[in-house]
């Protein structure tokens, strides 16, 4: 028996997660997977994992949980007050947690996600090779609620450093470099030159599934519907409202309405700390990007 963590405090959405189920799209089955990867694997290689291992995510309110045997945790992602017990700890390095000692990681100060890794990592029953929470097909471990305990894994050898390291902050602006296509057809040139050049703001509905935006609509050059096609993680969806949404780890695997362009998932981790009202920028990137800025956009056929 390896221990396990008890939930004192769930939060307002607290989720298990890893890098996510890779390569079940054609199946329809999402990605998943912490959406902050790179604070993701900071907290791993801090509490001694590697870097794929199962942590908690929260969401703006932290949550707390009760280990069962001594282990070492890390609170990292958007910083918050850390206590054990009620004593202040360092967030962003290694904490010795005892037994039975309650870990609390308050409210994000900035940002909206902390990651809370645990030394071995936490061993919900895996699904299609993922411990990940995914909110829209139900897969994996529920959101996690009070009273709830999950395993942890064999205490890896060796104890990890306690070494400053720096975490990436919260975006003030975040910046999203945008590669057209597949439907930027569908859409006027001066849509095209509104999405690359106007300001945006991050939309308090947005969620693991995508992020959402307020700003000018974007007019379309052509009516009807696409039949569903596939989606990928960062494909920037058109509704009927005219707001770009980009899709995050948790989004559906088809859609039927226009993907005006995609951005590279390595841009992606801003979007998990981006709290509502952030500036959005949408900067075009690749071959597009010539075009765009001398007022010209190459329709291609899609």
């Amino acid at each position: 028996m390896n221990g396990a963590v008890e939930v004192v405090r769930a939060g307002a959405l607290t989720t298990v997660q890893d890098a996510g189920r890779i390569g079940w799209a054609h199946l329809g089955v999402p990605r998943a997977g912490a959406l902050d990867a790179p604070a993701r694997r900071l907290a791993n290689r801090l509490a001694g994992n590697g870097a794929d291992a199962a942590v908690l995510e929260t969401t703006v309110t932290g949550c707390a949980v009760r280990p069962d045997r001594p282990v070492v945790a890390v609170v990292g992602g958007a910083p918050c007050r850390v206590t054990v017990d009620g004593r202040p700890v360092a967030w962003g390095t290694p904490v010795r947690v005892p037994a039975g000692a309650v870990l609390d990681a308050g409210p994000a100060v900035r940002g909206l996600r902390s990651y809370l890794a645990f030394g071995g990592g936490l061993l919900p029953d895996p699904v299609l090779g993922s411990r990940s929470a995914d909110l829209l097909s139900g897969l994996g471990p529920a959101p996690l609620r009070d009273g709830d305990v999950l395993p942890l894994g064999q205490v890896p050898a060796g104890l990890p450093g306690a070494d400053a390291v720096p975490w990436p902050g919260a975006p003030a602006e975040l910046v999203l470099p945008l590669h057209l296509g597949p439907r930027h057809t569908w859409f006027t040139d001066e849509a095209l030159r509104t999405l690359t050049t106007a300001e945006y703001r991050v939309s308090a509905h947005s969620n693991r599934i995508g992020l959402r935006t307020r700003g000018p609509a974007l007019t379309r050059a052509r009516e009807g519907e696409l039949p569903s096609e596939g989606m990928v993680l960062g494909a920037v969806q058109v509704p009927p409202d005219g707001l770009p949404v980009v899709f995050l780890n948790d989004h559906p695997t088809t859609g039927g309405y226009p993907v005006v362009g995609v951005v590279h998932e390595t841009a992606l981790a801003g979007a998990a700390q981006a709290v509502p009202g952030t500036r959005v920028r949408f900067v075009c990137a690749g071959r597009d990007a010539g075009g765009l800025r001398n007022g010209r956009v190459e329709k291609r056929a899609d």
